[in-house]
């Protein structure tokens, strides 16, 4: 197993993380997945087997019972991995329940600790923007936690670039802990965070952990073009998360990652998440399992390393469109890009 800097911080993070959304099963994420105590703590062994350091979760997955199978799965063994999980969804139906208020984010980072049966958390993430809670009192509460030693890091996940940014710099403005990570959908199915977040976490030195890289399911070789669905699935019906704009192109891809793993002996998913890890800012992609094989089978991409061409081949059939202005700045502002420019306008530059 690799480990990577997450971000400019100084936790190590293994390449691959232990994703827990199919822990529980209770409500909407019964669609996903339902380990209970027995069935996740053999998953979180052979996560932690293959050197695997990071689970994370989330205060919002199955109202909170991922967080207390985590922490049971990890009891007496919490020094073997970091956790990280997240705060921002409604938990319960007050009026404060929810968002990054400085009341929800005190009362929600209590209910993970007890739940977790910890007295810290390494990476606390807020999950997605709240344009009601001013951002100073957001990142102050964590300042806070992070000071009362509840909490060792900060993250964010699902902002936009401006989100982003303007988070990083009030946090600069204020003196207060900042974001060291963002959580992005990220994969060769949904490349739009190429656009704004990656350029940022490489100028900004903000290690990027992606869920969903196999765009939950869709990459694994199940869904391919003029064939039915698997039984049970739920993608490419009602279910759009992540959405599929372009089905044909989703083919397309998935064609060449079947390709690509024949040649190599590999499984289309192992070559999907093998292409996450070569891109800029990429520290850790969580990836979450329902059985040890599938599992198994994720962790074992970390030992797969693609040639040039492979990669070349998966960047084409996968590339989106360049929206403006990046699409300008390629034509005439080549003779002038820095390091984060080239994260996204690099591959895309072809030679004088």
């Amino acid at each position: 197993m690799e480990y990577r800097q997450l971000g400019n911080c100084g936790l190590r993070v293994s390449v691959l993380s232990l994703g827990t959304m199919t822990f529980g099963g209770r409500g909407v994420f019964a669609k996903v997945g339902g380990s209970d105590v027995l069935g996740a703590t053999r998953l979180v062994d052979r996560a932690l087997d293959a050197g695997v350091n990071l689970v994370d979760t989330a205060d919002s997955y199955s109202g909170g019972l991922s967080e207390e199978i985590v922490g049971r799965a990890m009891k007496g063994r919490w020094n073997r991995a970091l956790v990280a999980t997240k705060a921002r969804m409604p938990t319960g139906t007050g009026p404060n329940d929810a968002g990054l208020s400085r009341h929800h984010l005190i009362e929600a980072c209590e209910g993970s600790l007890r739940r977790l049966g910890t007295d810290h958390i390494d990476l606390y993430q807020v999950h997605a923007w709240d344009g009601c809670t001013p951002l100073e009192e957001t990142l102050r509460a964590l300042d806070d936690l992070v000071r009362a030693g509840k909490v060792r890091y900060v993250g964010c996940s699902n902002y936009s670039g401006w989100h982003l940014m303007k988070a990083l710099a009030t946090a600069d403005r204020l003196g207060t802990a900042r974001f060291v990570s963002q959580q992005i959908h990220y994969s060769l199915q949904a490349r739009d965070a190429e656009n704004e977040l990656l350029p940022i976490a490489v100028d900004q030195g903000v290690g990027v952990l992606a869920w969903s890289p196999l765009a939950g399911g869709l990459l694994t070789g199940k869904y391919r073009r003029g064939t039915e669905a698997p039984a049970g699935s739920r993608h490419l019906s009602d279910w759009n998360e992540p959405p599929v704009h372009d089905r044909e192109q989703l083919y397309d891809i998935v064609e060449t990652l079947v390709q690509i793993a024949g040649e190599r002996g590999a499984t289309p998913a192992q070559v999907a998440l093998a292409w996450l890890l070569g891109r800029p800012a990429v520290s850790s992609l969580v990836v979450g399992a329902r059985t040890e094989e599938q599992l198994a089978g994720n962790l074992a991409a970390a030992e797969l390393v693609l040639s040039e061409g492979e990669r070349e081949r998966l960047a084409q059939v996968s590339a989106p469109p360049l929206p403006y202005p990046y699409w300008h700045q390629a034509k005439i502002a080549r003779d002038r890009l820095g390091a984060a420019d080239l994260a996204l306008l690099g591959p895309r530059i072809a030679p004088r």
